[in-house]
C-alpha cells in the first residue's frame, strides 16, 4: 500500500519552500506517526514544532525539524484526502443525480464521494451512512466541526426507503451523539413530493432543530430531475401550488425558531419562490447565509450587491449591446434587473436568454447545469458582441462546460466576446456595462 500524501502545491516563501520541499514529494509522518489521512496530517502540523519526515521523489527520505511562528502557515497543499483515497456513497438513492447523469461525460461528474473530511474540510454533504463507531468517536475526539451532512428524512424507515440503505436508518442517533460532543451541524434535506414533504418534513424540521445551537442551520432544495431516468424510481417536481404551500409552511416555522433561538434556522433554495412565483424573503430571513453554496439564499444575494452597487453606476456610456445567458429559473430575475439598468443606463442595451437544457430535460433550471451545446443552439449569432457566462457553468480549475466542451468553442460558434462574471452583482454590473464602477475598462 502506498503511504503517506502527496504534497501537490509549496507556497512561494513558505517554511516549505525554505526547506526544499517539492511539488511530488511525499510526507510520510509527523512526529513519528505515519499519516492515515489530511487530518492526521493539519492536526500534526499545527503545533509550533513538529518533525516531518518527507520521502523525495528519488527515494530518499528526509527527516526534517520545523519551527513555525504561532499562526504561521507551513505552505504546503497536498494531492489527495488520504493515501487510500476518498471514501465513497454506499447509498443507492430513489433522487441520485449522478444515477441521472448521461453515459460520455467527463469520468468526474460520476463521482459519488462521501468523505467526512472533505465536509470538514470543504464543505461536502455526507450521509453517515458508511461510517463506522470508530469513525464517528475520531470524528468527536478531534472534534472535526462543522459537519455539513444530508438529513432528507428524520424516521428511519423512510430514510432507508429514500437512501436504500438500511445504515441509513442509524442517523437520529448518530446526530445525538454528535451533538452531544458539541459537533455543529449544518443539515441538508433534499425533497421530493409524496416520499418525504408534508408531515415526514415537519417531523425532520422539528427533530432537528430540537438540536439547536449545535444544528446550526436546515437547508430544503427541491428534487433534481434530468430526463435520464430509465429504470429508475418514478419521481415528479413540485406543483406551483405545492412550492407555494411549502412556503407558507416555511414561514410558520420560521417565525416559530426565531422566537425561540435568535434564528430562523430552515431556510428554502430560490428554486421553490420561482416556481411558486414568490419574491426571495428580505436578507434578514436568511441570517447569515450559512449555505448559500447550496443555493440557498443566492438571488437575495445578488441582488442586495446590485443595490449597493447602484449608486455608482454611470448614466451613459456608449452604444453597447450585451447578451446575459442564465437558466430558465432565474430568467425573470435578469429580466426586471435588466430593465431597470437600460431605464438607467443611456446607451445600454440587455438581451437576457433564458437558455431551455435540452441536454439534460427541461426541468433542470439552474444555471449551473447547462451545457455549452444547448447555448450554443440558442444564442445564434451575436455579431460579435459580448455575451456574459456565469462562473458556475465551468469546471473550478479551467473554462469548461458540463459536456467538455470550452469557452472558447463557444465564442466561435456564436460569433460573440465571452464574459465570465463571478457570482457578485458588482462583477456582474461591471460587465454589463463595460467597465469597473472606479471607471476603468472591464
Amino acid at each position: 500500500m502506498v503511504k503517506g500524501l502527496v504534497i501537490a502545491g509549496v507556497s512561494p516563501g513558505s517554511i516549505a519552500e525554505e526547506m526544499e520541499i517539492q511539488v511530488g514529494d511525499r510526507v510520510l509522518a509527523v512526529n513519528g506517526e505515519e499519516l492515515r489521512d489530511v487530518i492526521d496530517f493539519q492536526y500534526g502540523i499545527s503545533d509550533e514544532e513538529f518533525t516531518l519526515l518527507i520521502e523525495k521523489g528519488n527515494g530518499e527520505e528526509w527527516e526534517l525539524e520545523i519551527e513555525k511562528a504561532p499562526g504561521e502557515f507551513l505552505g504546503i497543499d497536498v494531492e489527495t484526502i488520504s493515501s487510500e483515497g476518498t471514501k465513497l456513497c454506499c447509498n443507492n438513492c430513489t433522487f441520485c443525480f449522478v444515477a441521472q447523469m448521461p453515459k460520455g461525460m467527463r469520468a468526474t461528474l460520476y463521482d459519488k464521494d462521501d468523505d467526512y473530511r472533505l465536509s470538514m474540510t470543504q464543505g461536502s454533504f455526507i450521509t453517515l451512512s458508511n461510517l463506522s463507531d470508530e469513525e464517528i468517536k475520531r470524528i468527536i475526539d478531534f472534534h472535526l466541526s462543522p459537519l455539513y451532512i444530508s438529513v432528507h428524512a428524520w424516521n428511519p424507515e423512510i430514510r432507508v426507503k429514500l437512501m436504500k440503505n438500511p445504515q441509513a436508518g442509524k442517523l437520529p442517533q448518530q446526530i445525538q451523539r454528535l451533538t452531544e460532543a458539541g459537533i455543529a451541524i449544518h443539515a441538508q434535506i433534499v425533497l421530493v413530493p409524496e416520499h418525504n414533504d408534508g408531515e415526514v418534513l415537519t417531523e425532520t424540521i422539528m427533530k432537528l432543530g430540537e438540536h439547536y445551537p449545535s444544528v446550526q442551520s436546515i437547508a430544503v432544495v427541491p428534487v433534481g430531475l434530468t430526463r435520464y431516468r430509465e429504470h429508475l424510481t418514478s419521481l415528479r417536481g413540485f406543483t406551483p401550488a405545492e412550492a407555494a404551500h411549502i412556503l407558507d409552511q416555511a414561514e410558520l416555522w420560521q417565525q416559530d425558531f426565531y422566537k425561540r433561538t435568535g434564528q430562523h434556522l430552515v431556510y428554502f433554495a430560490d428554486e421553490f419562490y420561482v416556481l411558486a412565483g414568490r419574491e426571495f424573503p428580505e436578507t434578514s430571513v436568511y441570517d447569515d447565509f450559512p449555505q448559500l453554496e447550496n443555493g440557498v439564499g443566492m438571488a437575495r444575494t445578488f441582488i442586495s450587491e446590485l443595490e449597493i452597487g447602484w449608486p455608482y453606476l454611470p448614466n451613459s456610456i456608449s452604444q453597447r449591446h450585451v447578451h446575459l445567458v442564465t437558466g430558465t429559473s432565474a430568467q425573470g430575475l435578469f429580466e426586471k434587473w435588466s430593465r431597470k439598468l437600460m431605464d438607467h443606463v443611456r446607451g445600454l442595451t440587455i438581451s437576457v436568454h433564458a437558455i431551455r437544457n435540452d441536454f439534460f430535460g427541461s426541468s433542470v433550471t439552474v444555471a449551473g447545469l447547462l451545457t455549452a451545446q444547448d447555448i450554443a443552439l440558442q444564442l445564434g449569432d451575436l455579431a460579435g458582441d459580448d455575451f456574459l457566462i456565469p462562473r458556475v457553468m465551468l469546471k473550478a480549475d479551467e473554462p469548461i462546460f458540463l459536456d467538455d466542451y470550452s469557452v472558447q468553442w463557444l465564442e466561435e460558434k456564436v460569433n460573440g466576446r465571452a464574459k465570465i462574471v463571478e457570482n457578485h452583482g458588482t462583477a456582474f454590473l461591471e460587465q454589463v456595462i463595460g467597465y469597473s464602477l472606479g471607471g476603468k475598462t472591464v
